[in-house]
């Protein structure tokens, strides 16, 4: 396993040296397992638990990975280093995740994998940890993804927004069924199958859990660690310089478009439905920053808009293109200032309820569906540029959703380490079928 590096060339035996026997691995691999992950990892240093940082290297570029673990001030102790294409990541977690583990499992300890959301690695890394009958703690647990009912609604000509918004605040009106976001609809289910204890975001996701089979006495509403790093990162907004690159934000009343899902960057006609929207509200005159990741430069370069964009660019002082930011706190302090949010990023349906920003979800459905039937989200189905753009310009500091009431919770990480505690108290997490049964 060569291609595994560690912060220390003792790591195995400074691990087996500690008097506790359990090892609470926190695992990271992606920029939100960073930011969900590290208030866990914070937590249970601070109450004394031997914990061990692992990263997998899903995300390994300084924009995506590197400055934010300086930032949160953070090293881990061993990566993983995976590379290649996604059944090639997979297969590469599995094994040398299942090493690491493997080895701690030989100097006598039980490891407790803790695994977020919807990620590859929560896949792989929990399967690498049931095959040595350690169960994982699954963060974020249970998210699925809900699509409206379209049929019953129509998206026809005279599409009123606020009676679409309405409609999607009625929990009757959704459906389940639906294998988006891809792979991450796949990955999320796989997790939850080697997992111990899932610590659900909202009711909404126990419920699913519960329909699924899982036990009720393992699955803990906790809310969902983003509020703690959202509401941590607003209390450090002052150090950011994000205004001090791009001043025409400071003033907010922008839309940040965020375009990233396989789905939308792969398939033209959805790509170009959320490209139209947003080159029409730049034309408007209205501000618009678009932050552009791997894929979303793959689907310009791919799809002949590249030139186009660089030159809207270049033209209107009102469209700020930017690669992703590497400090958190410098994405918080620019949204906290935004008008709107429109994204196809899962994460930031979270963290716009938490700041009070009107979201538009560029999917045909939403794995955070409780975002919107709290009405501080509507879903907007890249189908129609035009009906994306009609949806961006009612939610633009639209008062209604910008007061939906917040569903994150507080002190999440405490609550989330409080019930994994109270587990251990009662025996392993990975639980034996005659003690699942009372027998």
């Amino acid at each position: 396993m060569d291609e595994i590096s560690y912060t220390s060339d003792g790591f195995y035996d400074e691990v087996a040296a500690h008097d506790q026997k359990h090892v609470h691995l926190i695992l990271i691999a992606t920029k939100p397992d960073i930011i969900k992950q590290i208030p866990l990892y914070k937590e249970l240093k601070n109450r004394g638990h031997l914990v061990v940082l692992g990263h997998t290297g899903q995300h390994y570029d300084e924009n995506l990975s590197g400055g934010m673990l300086r930032e949160f001030g953070v090293e881990p102790d061993f990566n993983l280093n995976v590379r290649g294409a996604a059944h090639e990541v997979v297969s590469q977690i599995i094994g040398r995740l299942g090493y690491v583990i493997g080895q701690l499992k030989e100097k006598g300890k039980i490891v407790i994998p803790y695994v977020h959301g919807d990620t590859t690695t929560a896949m792989a890394a929990s399967n690498a940890g049931f095959c040595h009958r350690f169960a994982s703690v699954h963060v974020e647990a249970g998210i699925r993804t809900l699509t409206p009912k379209y049929r019953e609604f129509g998206l026809g000509d005279g599409f009123d927004c606020d009676a679409w918004r309405t409609f999607l605040m009625d929990r009757r009106n959704w459906e389940r069924g639906s294998q988006e976001p891809f792979p991450e609809q796949f990955n999320t289910r796989c997790a939850e199958a080697a997992t111990g204890i899932h610590l659900a975001p909202v009711e909404l996701d126990r419920d699913f859990m519960l329909s699924e089979g899982f036990c009720d006495d393992r699955i803990f509403v906790v809310g969902n660690s983003v509020a703690d790093a959202t509401r941590e990162a607003m209390e450090r907004m002052d150090e950011s310089t994000v205004f001090e690159r791009h001043p025409e934000l400071a003033d907010g009343d922008f839309v940040r478009f965020c375009i990233h899902r396989g789905e939308n960057c792969s398939n033209e006609q959805r790509f170009r439905a959320i490209y139209d929207a947003m080159k029409s509200l730049i034309e408007d005159g209205k501000k618009v920053l678009l932050i552009s990741l791997f894929k979303t430069e793959q689907a310009l370069e791919n799809f002949g808009l590249k030139k186009e964009v660089e030159t809207l660019a270049k033209n209107y002082d009102n469209f700020v293109y930017s690669p992703v930011w590497a400090e958190y706190r410098d994405v918080i302090a620019a949204m906290s200032r935004a008008a709107v949010c429109a994204t196809d990023s899962g994460s930031m349906q979270e963290e716009m309820n938490v700041l009070g920003i009107p979201c538009v979800t560029l999917r045909f459905g939403s794995d955070r569906p409780e975002s919107a039937i709290n009405g501080g989200n509507l879903i907007a189905p890249p189908i129609d540029g035009s009906l994306i753009k009609q949806m961006v310009e009612f939610a633009w500091n639209n008062a209604e959703m910008k007061n939906a009431p917040k569903i994150y919770g507080e002190n999440v990480s405490s609550k989330c380490i409080d019930a994994v505690e109270d587990v251990l108290s009662k025996g392993e997490v990975f639980r034996a079928e005659e003690e699942r049964i009372g027998l």
